[in-house]
């Protein structure tokens, strides 16, 4: 049996891909990815890689999307489609260093002061003050700590040039960008679609770059068609 990989992004837990375990439970076997100790993007993919067997569907929600990324990078044969959400392929940016930094500092001083300035860009303006959202949001980012968001970050600083290695991903790929994502917006999923030989890109509306939590009925739509079209 396929297995889905449901792999979550910086900070995050299983709330992100929750629908899309329920909704593809039925057909495939779920693993969700744990990434607390996770201390670099590509052993993050090789430890998913050993913890399954059989062929994958990696599905990854921004770091998460890099993570998948690099599983189809190291074990190619076993990535039967990959669906990334609100994720990148650039490698480090000039001055990301500093303000990644900063980040750092603001979470070992508090968990609740990063919660409340990270989180409200990451989510279309509108849903800022929709209390259920936001409200899950940060309790998911309070079931974390300074020392995992730290590890994440520097994963994220030392994470691997995906733009390298995107022409040679040859299993489908669904790319799912969001209207209101200022982090990751859609031009930079399009980037990745032209890279890769076999992609489709589905646009949620509304939403910003917590889409599958923002619009999880909208996601789970996109992902469950778009395995049902290429299996």
């Amino acid at each position: 049996m396929t297995t889905v990989v449901l792999i979550p992004g910086l900070l995050s837990d299983d709330i992100v891909w929750q629908p899309v375990a329920d909704a593809l439970s039925a057909d495939f076997a779920i693993h969700k990815a744990d990434l607390r100790q996770g201390t670099s993007i590509d052993g993050m993919a090789r430890d998913l890689l050993g913890a399954t067997d059989g062929p994958l569907i990696a599905v990854g929600h921004s770091m998460g999307g890099r993570i998948a990324m690099e599983m189809a990078h190291q074990a190619p044969e076993r990535i039967a489609g990959l669906v990334l959400a609100n994720t990148g392929h650039h490698p480090r940016r000039e001055g990301e260093d500093a303000k990644r930094q900063a980040m750092i500092d603001l979470g070992h001083e508090s968990m609740e002061k990063l919660a409340d300035t990270w989180l409200p860009p990451m989510v279309d303006p509108a849903r800022v003050s929709d209390e259920t959202v936001m409200g899950a949001l940060r309790a998911m980012v309070l079931r974390a700590d300074a020392d995992m968001h730290e590890r994440q970050m520097r994963a994220l600083l030392g994470r691997p040039n995906a733009s390298a290695y995107l022409g040679e991903i040859r299993c489908p790929v669904l790319l799912i960008a969001a209207s209101q994502d200022g982090w990751s917006p859609i031009a930079q999923h399009e980037e990745i679609g032209a890279a890769v030989p076999d992609s489709e890109i589905a646009i949620i509306e509304d939403a910003g770059h917590f889409a599958p939590v923002e619009r999880p009925d909208e996601v789970v739509a996109a992902i469950t068609t778009w395995i049902a079209r290429f299996r």
